[in-house]
């Protein structure tokens, strides 16, 4: 009789130095080094299962799970990396409330089981960034954490000794050369790699460089899905909390914030300079709604017009949100 192996659902909790890897439910836990030898011995290990996997599932932690996410889909494994609210909240529903590695590596290969079920599983699915949407998104982070830097120098300096403050704008200027090189290196980028995109938005109001650079790292799905689906990925789609009688106040919460910041910020420029958006969030106002509210429909409406040009492959005009752009045929 021939016995049939079933296929593994793999759970990794993730820290700095280590990955606790649960091959099952109930199974005892493996440990290996979150670098690039004990990623590499842990394809190894999992491409000699005999029943194979079925889906490798992490949480994301800032970054950390990066490698091991990235290494595994290179080796062909389904990988999906889901919100840490997101697996508390499994784990909390199937009464786990005690937390260590082990536990909460078994409790995440339970939730690939579930999420292996789910008719979603293909969206949720971990999309490895190409090179240079991987280039282009350190650069962008670098950038980030360079200019958090400047603003606190520059906010020590009005309250500095003044035996301090040659050191403080020696250190400005030094952070100032690095910006600047890194503006350049990520036009270069924009350039040589995402200019056939970046063409069809160009005259869009609000819609600048560094708008640009974080729409084409961090959001490779643009032009893919739908306006709905976009928003929420994002964060900027407002989600029902209704429950019974009781009808909720919809609010938008969850997707990627540095996607959101940056639409933020190029809706903050197109609702004074954008006659659509402007004329869009002054009749939001006039019907009441709060500011803040009109601003995030905004930030809503300039995704979804960025999304539908990408989509449409045809460049965008002062008009396009009263037309209809038909979609290219393949």
């Amino acid at each position: 009789m021939t016995e049939v192996t079933e296929t593994v659902f793999v759970g990794i909790d993730v820290s700095k130095d280590t990955l606790e890897v649960a091959l099952g439910e109930s199974a005892k836990t493996l440990r290996f080094d979150n670098v690039d030898k004990g990623v590499k011995a842990l394809v190894k290990h999992l491409q000699a299962l005999p029943g194979g996997v079925s889906m490798v599932l992490l949480e994301a932690t800032g970054g950390l799970e990066r490698l091991a996410a990235a290494t595994l889909c290179v080796h062909g494994f389904a990988v999906v990396v889901v919100n840490p609210r997101q697996a508390h909240d499994f784990g909390k529903a199937m009464g786990s409330l005690a937390k260590t590695d082990a536990i909460d590596a078994r409790m995440l290969s339970h939730f690939a089981r579930t999420l292996h079920a789910s008719d979603r599983r293909e969206k949720l699915l971990y999309r490895l960034p190409t090179a240079q949407q991987d280039e282009l998104l350190g650069m962008i982070t670098r950038r980030t954490q360079l200019v958090g830097m400047r603003v606190a120098e520059d906010n020590r300096l009005h309250m500095a000794h003044p035996k301090q403050r040659s050191s403080i704008r020696a250190l400005i200027k030094v952070i100032d050369r690095q910006i600047g090189k890194l503006d350049d290196d990520i036009g270069g980028q924009l350039k040589d790699h995402f200019g056939d995109k970046l063409k069809l938005l160009r005259g869009m109001k609000g819609v600048g460089a560094n708008t640009q650079a974080v729409l084409m790292a961090a959001l490779p799905e643009l032009g893919e899905l739908s306006s709905r689906e976009i928003a929420k990925l994002v964060g900027v789609a407002p989600l029902a909390r209704d429950s019974g009688r009781q009808k909720g106040r919809r609010t938008t919460w969850g997707g990627r914030a540095n996607v959101r910041q940056a639409v933020y910020m190029a809706t903050l420029s197109a609702v004074r300079w954008d006659p659509v958006l402007k004329a869009f969030y002054e009749r939001l106002c006039a019907a009441g709604k709060p500011r803040k509210v009109a601003l995030v429909a905004c930030m809503r409406k300039l995704l979804t017009i960025i999304n539908a040009v990408i989509k449409s492959g045809v460049h965008w005009q002062a008009s396009y949100p009263h037309v209809e752009i038909p979609l290219k045929t393949p």
